[in-house]
């Protein structure tokens, strides 16, 4: 059992958050680096540059124990792989938005290659004891190429999206392939017990097995596999520490005087249609048209910054966002008060804790997400004294977890947010407490620690 403990981890990921990066790491980057570094091993993946051809030899980065091992990837596959299969049909598909799936078997075919290429990689650099752990859906296909190439160690797969019911996942041509792919790692992880489900009825609805054995594992093709619910944590004592430590910075001081006696309401997303961030304006400005009385009492402050910029389904969402908030803006605002604030660029983890730590009212509204950290963040970030309140999607993993003390809202029923947001801004601070209580506590049990040796238990097994 020592040796099992011991053995080596491979992480691997479609992106690498490499040592000489200087960005502050993700929730992604926590949890594998806390693993790494208790048993020392390799963060495998993309090092965000293309090439011509075959990529040239894997750049290994050591760090005390870990190892980084990053390569390019072809040029003429990274489009159909990344922007193509990935980010136009398995993220809307994933996220139930088929209004923008779109498919072309050539960008599957691309996504399978990037697949080999990653394993003819990484074969090299596996030894015989090492535990292997896969990241998101950029590489599905990873345990079942791996095994054609001979690998009998233990895989593990987490995919950090929702996973869709089956009616939805078979509008994707060669949906049974994909299944079939993840029933070749020897641990299945997913957010939530519903994606679970999804899962294994998937696995039902297309014959390849899917029925759970008295042990709890499921059978599958000619396989056993585990197939759990690891819902992702956040490190829930740096947030506080970083929370309350950012109270001393210059723009964190400069935002709360500038709120003043007004209530700050925030929201903090990678821009992505996903996000439910043109519903949630259209919320704000049912609010605002409802309820006069909010007027100049409410500051909705909306930070969304850029990503997959080549991908045109975001150029769009960034230009509806944009004249949506001077709309709203042009109707409502005074000269003394300017309802809605909007920022289309990256902010530091650090200032937005603080940020959070100022805000009354978290509002979070997904239209679909797998989990959604920043959701725990801002719970985290709050002073226990006087707690903010955390507005919630329903179709966010995290509501899952904090559904007894955030309060839930639907995101396509803009009354309903709108409602949630004037009962969070007029909630007493006895139940403000007592409902970030129940938060906090459900946040120290899963945090990104226990994430972690969840996982890396059920693989070890």
């Amino acid at each position: 059992m020592g040796g099992r403990v011991l053995s080596r981890l491979i992480a691997i990921s479609n992106r690498v958050a490499a040592p000489s990066g200087g960005k502050s790491a993700g929730g992604l980057a926590v949890g594998i680096l806390a693993a790494l570094r208790q048993s020392g091993g390799i963060w495998f993946g993309w090092g965000g540059k293309t090439c011509r051809g075959e990529p040239s030899d894997t750049k290994l980065e050591r760090r005390g124990d870990i190892t980084f091992a990053t390569i390019d990837i072809d040029e003429g596959d990274f489009d159909g792989y990344y922007n193509g299969y990935c980010n136009g049909s398995l993220w809307p598909l994933f996220h139930y938005m088929l209004g923008i799936f779109t498919y072309q078997r050539e960008h599957h075919e691309a996504y399978q290659r990037v697949n080999q290429t990653f394993v003819r990689k990484l074969r090299p650099l596996l030894e015989p004891d090492d535990r292997i752990w896969v990241h998101d859906y950029h590489l599905i296909p990873l345990a079942e190429e791996l095994r054609r190439a001979g690998i009998t160690q233990p895989i593990g797969f987490f995919l950090h999206v929702p996973f869709p019911s089956f009616d939805v996942l078979r509008t994707l041509p060669g949906h049974r392939r994909l299944l079939r792919a993840l029933t070749q790692y020897d641990v299945v992880g997913f957010q939530t017990a519903q994606d679970c489900e999804n899962f294994l009825g998937g696995l039902r609805a297309a014959g390849l097995g899917g029925e759970r054995a008295p042990d709890g594992r499921v059978t599958a093709l000619d396989r056993r596999i585990l197939v759990g619910a690891f819902p992702i944590g956040i490190d829930v004592q740096e947030a506080e520490d970083q929370a309350a430590s950012s109270m001393q910075a210059s723009a964190v001081q400069r935002l709360a005087k500038d709120i003043g006696q007004r209530d700050l309401v925030i929201g903090v997303d990678r821009l992505d249609y996903s996000k439910g961030l043109p519903e949630r304006f259209r919320a704000f400005e049912t609010l605002l048209a409802r309820h006069p009385a909010s007027h100049r009492q409410l500051v909705f402050l909306q930070i969304a910054s850029p990503t997959r910029t080549g991908v045109r389904a975001y150029q769009d969402i960034r230009h509806a966002l944009e004249q949506s908030a001077g709309h709203i803006n042009g109707r409502f605002a005074q000269p003394d008060w300017t309802p809605i604030r909007y920022i289309n660029r990256g902010i530091s983890r650090k200032m937005l804790m603080g940020y959070f730590r100022v805000a009354k009212i978290g509002l979070v509204t997904p239209i679909r997400d797998g989990m959604n950290l920043v959701a725990k963040e801002f719970v985290a970030a709050q002073d226990p004294a006087d707690p903010g309140v955390l507005v919630l999607s329903r179709l966010a993993g995290a509501a899952a977890e904090l559904g007894d003390g955030a309060v839930l809202v639907n995101p396509y029923d803009f009354i309903g947010v709108a409602d949630a947001i004037l009962k969070a801004a007029e909630m007493s601070l006895d139940e403000r407490r007592e409902r970030h209580a129940l938060m906090m506590q459900v946040l120290r049990v899963n945090d990104i620690h226990a994430w972690r040796k969840r996982f890396m238990e059920a693989l070890g097994e």
